[in-house]
């Protein structure tokens, strides 16, 4: 049992969604899908080439009851009428199948027809870390390649938003850095002092932020109190805020793979959450993360 399963039961049945799937010919994807619907967490249309569809769907062994194929002649034009479906509000939220991301954030930025709604789009991931006493969030390994202090307020804001739906009213924020100290030269540094002043004089609400922190020090209270560090964030982080892309997208995949985390993940700061999570993650990762999306 993974604590990810407690999406299951926040999400209710009654207030069913309806999921977009962009380039549906992927059959982890379909397998995700198939699960969700069976359990009674979504509807699905699926965009994109009907024929593969159903052939990985048969392949697979993959019931498709229950939902409905939109044919599309590539996975471009798949994922523009999947968005397009969202804008139009003839579906809920929506998920990237089997297509590059650039090219479902193309759709998605579009001027004409696209959702974006906030300044910043932004990744979340929730890991069910077996070393670590809860859930943990992480961002943004992701979108934002290189935040600016701006940035790193909505990403931060956009976060609450997953945390909130989780049930979390006051999510504690570690900003991480290399070091524990402020240092003018490490920019990151600077930047998290910053957000902890805000968060101190109410300009970013809803959450404990502390920082700069190093990344022990964000998620074990020993090697916090081995440095000194009074903090009610360290050692009890909920949402990991990393300093770039590179960083989110290392320690995610540390947490994956060595520390045998399970996990979900969506974006923020569009119309609807969007399902989002690597192709090599398992057809379970995938199912968590439409539960997400669904209770978003």
């Amino acid at each position: 049992m993974s604590r990810l399963d407690i999406l299951f039961q926040k999400v209710d049945p009654s207030l069913r969604k309806e999921l977009a799937v962009a380039a549906a010919e992927d059959g982890e994807v379909l397998k995700a899908v198939e699960q969700a619907v069976n359990r009674g967490l979504i509807s699905a249309v699926l965009y994109g080439n009907e024929d593969k569809i159903k052939k990985i769907a048969k392949d697979n062994e993959i019931n498709l009851r229950g939902m409905i194929i939109k044919n599309s002649d590539n996975a471009k034009t798949a994922a523009v009428e999947a968005v397009k479906s969202i804008k139009n509000d003839e579906n809920d939220f929506l998920m990237k199948g089997k297509l590059n991301t650039s090219d479902l954030l193309k759709a998605v930025l579009d001027k004409e027809y696209g959702i974006k709604k906030n300044d910043t789009l932004s990744h979340v991931m929730v890991y069910d870390v077996p070393g670590y006493h809860k859930l943990i969030y992480l961002t943004d390994g992701g979108m934002v390649t290189f935040p600016d202090i701006n940035d790193k307020v909505n990403i931060i804001k956009n976060s609450l938003c997953v945390c909130n739906a989780m049930g979390l009213e006051m999510p504690k924020v570690a900003v991480l850095a290399a070091i524990e100290n402020i240092n003018p030269k490490m920019q990151a540094t600077v930047d998290a002092a910053s957000l902890v002043v805000m968060n101190k004089r109410g300009q970013l609400k809803g959450c404990l932020i502390d920082g700069p922190l190093a990344f022990d020090n964000a998620i074990d209270k020993e090697a916090a109190e081995h440095k000194g560090i009074e903090s009610q964030v360290a050692g009890d982080a909920d949402v990991l805020l990393v300093p770039n892309i590179e960083c989110g997208n290392m320690v995610g995949k540390c947490l994956t793979y060595f520390g045998n985390s399970i996990s979900a993940g969506v974006i923020v700061g569009a119309k609807c959450p969007i399902v989002l999570v690597s192709r090599a993650d398992t057809a379970i990762s995938k199912l968590y993360s439409i539960a997400l999306g669904s209770l978003i």
